[in-house]
């Protein structure tokens, strides 16, 4: 059965952008007619390149041949754009994080529910070959029952070779709102929701110089905790510990493990799409066949998973709902620490349903 591509309409065309366009050429489903930027030169190099009609922003919201909105903007503007797509009558698909807090979260659901649009959010690394292995090896048992994890991203920061830092360091930004979604997405996939978090957060620095062009030598005003640990404990009943931190010089832990009560496995960088899965019940890992494809970049699937749902009626993965729920885990980080308490998380998001085995590139069902 054929089915009509769905037409979309992207707004934010800086870095991130070209990824999410290169793979989108993979799903048929997947139709770019207009592209926007509050910077004209941004739009206009898009089109050029893409061949994508550019627009000014109002243009595009106004405009009647946009079904979805793709939204690629900085975090800061991530719910208010989300908000006007909804307001316009169009479904919206933005980079994570789902808001600044979880009550910018609620709101773009409380309109999309209101108005009968749909909400996605990234990350979608978790569609890809390796975390599509993890769950499937999960739910087969290949573990027993998870009992215990622990989830690792840390580094020293990116103004040593991001060309615009700044914004990493802004309400938004740090390594739990910028990392954190792709080990907490993950996580959820894997394990199901969250049920409570004990964090604490701090800040190795309060300014931070940029090393990288074309800014090398400004200064950053650090305005969020760039050290962040906490335990998760999950209604599964699994205990994971978490830390996400830009004050690492060098570190030798792995992304994420799980520990069952039948073995321990090893899984990929949940900011990729393949990478290496492995288990252990002795002494030694051994690695496990990759039981799905979509291993290379594939940033676009999880939107065109959401417009397969369109215009099909079945429920899309990457949702808003799950957006949310990680949304109010990384709050709860900041919640616990301030407090001294355990803090409770309130949504309770089904887990994406796993995809199909043997798909072939560009289908999803």
């Amino acid at each position: 059965m054929t089915i009509e591509p769905v037409r979309i309409g992207l707004i934010g065309c800086g870095t991130i952008s070209p990824a999410y366009l290169r793979a989108a050429a993979t799903f048929d489903i997947l139709d770019f007619v207009a592209c926007a930027d509050i910077n004209p030169e941004a739009s206009a190099a898009t089109e050029g390149k893409y061949g994508i009609a550019a627009r000014s922003v109002d243009e595009l919201l106004a405009s009647d041949d946009v079904e979805v909105v793709l939204n690629l903007t900085i975090p800061a503007a991530h719910s208010e754009i989300n908000l006007a797509a909804i307001d316009a009558g169009k479904h919206a698909y933005s980079e994570k994080p789902f808001g600044l807090a979880a009550q910018d979260g609620r709101r773009v659901l409380e309109r999309a529910a209101e108005k009968g649009l749909r909400t996605g959010c990234a990350p979608d690394t978790f569609l890809g070959g390796g975390h599509q292995t993890v769950r499937g090896l999960i739910d087969a048992g290949a573990i027993g029952r998870p009992v215990a994890g622990t989830a690792f991203m840390m580094s020293h920061g990116v103004e040593t070779w991001h060309p615009n830092p700044a914004f990493y360091y802004h309400r938004g930004g740090g390594p739990l709102y910028d990392m954190g979604p792709y080990y907490l997405t993950a996580l959820v996939h894997a394990l199901g929701p969250v049920r409570r978090v004990a964090a604490i957060t701090t800040r190795g620095q309060d300014t931070r110089k940029i090393t990288s062009e074309p800014f090398a030598g400004e200064v950053i005003e650090v305005e969020v905790d760039t050290h962040a640990a906490a335990t998760l404990e999950f209604h599964s009943g699994a205990v994971v510990t978490v830390v996400m931190s830009f004050d690492v010089w060098l570190h030798s832990s792995r992304f994420i493990e799980l520990h069952g009560t039948a073995a321990s496995m090893s899984a990929p960088d949940p900011n990729t799409f393949g990478g290496k899965v492995r288990i252990s019940s002795g002494r030694e890992w051994e690695e496990r066949d990759l039981s799905h494809g979509y291993t290379e970049n594939m940033r676009s699937i999880g939107l065109a998973d959401m417009c397969k749902g369109i215009r099909t009626g079945r429920p899309h993965r990457c949702d808003g709902r799950l957006a949310q729920h990680v949304l109010e885990i990384m709050d709860a980080f900041g919640a616990s620490s301030t407090s001294g308490e355990h803090v409770t998380v309130e949504s309770q998001p089904e887990r994406p349903a796993p995809l199909p085995t043997g798909l072939e590139g560009g289908a999803l069902d």
